[in-house]
């Protein structure tokens, strides 16, 4: 089922690159992330009583709080550099670079997670990495 989850995560992701490089025209791409995070924190917050998770705040460690406060600051910072990036650059060279967050996150995952990292690993990150200077040169 992770599966399913992760392929509707890049059909979504795709379509919030297109969409956005369509918005964004003649708009600050400041004021447009803040835009897009309001609808996001909308969203978030209606499927969060929509199935009735909300009771489940009073649970949350503060070790969790830090690290979900953290995380949230670094989605913030990564929106207003990829809509910056995506107001100036072509959408079929910012996507690519962006991607390259798979081998940032694979290689951030061995370091600090402990997760394995083997000899399939590191060909598909360097296969990304070709793929993505490819595209961009």
């Amino acid at each position: 089922m992770w599966f399913v989850f992760a392929l509707g995560s890049a059909v979504f992701a795709a379509l919030t690159s297109i969409l956005a490089k369509i918005g964004i025209e003649g708009v600050n791409s400041t004021l447009a992330t803040a835009i897009r995070t309001v609808v996001v924190l909308i969203m978030s917050w209606g499927m969060v009583f929509l199935t009735g998770t909300q009771t489940g705040l009073g649970d949350i460690t503060r070790r969790s709080w830090l690290f979900l406060i953290l995380s949230g600051l670094a989605t913030g910072a990564s929106w207003l550099c990829y809509y910056r990036a995506l107001q100036i650059g072509a959408a079929s060279k910012v996507v690519p670079v962006d991607k390259l967050s798979v081998v940032i996150t694979l290689a951030l995952a061995f370091v600090i997670l402990h997760e394995p990292f083997n000899a399939k690993s590191l060909l598909g990150c360097a296969l990304i990495t070709a793929g993505t200077l490819c595209m961009v040169l």
